[in-house]
């Protein structure tokens, strides 16, 4: 579990890596955060992912589910990479910077499900990740609450966001879970 502090640090490192990539120049932000709580203890984490919003609308979100580094490496990697690279949208530019909204969720562990059991995961809480074959997608656990999806919805989604048929839950595909610490600024 991440401190206030390790908290307010990773996202001021995330918005220093979207200024950057946005070709602002980027706050100089050291990956401690310079902060004497945050300094050497992060924990360790299965993914980040940074998610960028303007004017309430979704402008970028990149993220992992194998954090290969030091969580604040992972989440300044992930927070260039919402900036530049998701293709479902140009990358973002300089006079968009104002009003944005930068929100870092860092990943628990997946665990497998059985989708079909409605004990498996919770609306809220979880987060949920469905694979078959190469195809993967993944929606963080804000996702069904801000979309106000009930559980079939969600596991849907989930499968459709991994390019399968919305129904693959029901069959084929396999299903996991995560919690996730999910903080703004």
């Amino acid at each position: 579990m991440l401190t206030d502090a390790q908290k307010r640090t990773l996202v001021t490192i995330a918005r220093g890596a979207v200024r950057g990539a946005a070709g602002a120049a980027p706050a100089t932000i050291d990956v401690d955060g310079g902060l004497p709580a945050a300094s050497g203890g992060f924990p360790a984490a299965s993914g980040a992912f940074v998610t960028i919003t303007r004017g309430g609308q979704l402008r970028g979100c990149i993220g992992t589910l194998q954090c290969l580094r030091a969580l604040p490496e992972e989440v300044r990697r992930v927070a260039v990479g919402a900036a530049r690279e998701d293709p479902r949208f140009p990358p973002l530019t300089a006079a968009e910077l104002d009003d944005l909204e930068i929100e870092v969720s860092i990943l628990g562990p997946l665990e497998s499900i059985d989708p079909i059991d409605p004990a498996a995961f919770e609306i809220g809480r979880h987060g949920l990740v469905a694979e078959q074959g190469s195809r993967r997608g993944l929606l963080l656990p804000q996702v069904a609450t801000e979309q106000r999806w009930d559980r079939e919805t969600f596991l849907s989604q989930t499968c459709v966001k991994a390019g399968l048929p919305h129904d693959a839950w029901r069959g084929g595909a396999r299903v996991f879970r995560f919690d996730a610490e999910v903080f703004r600024d």
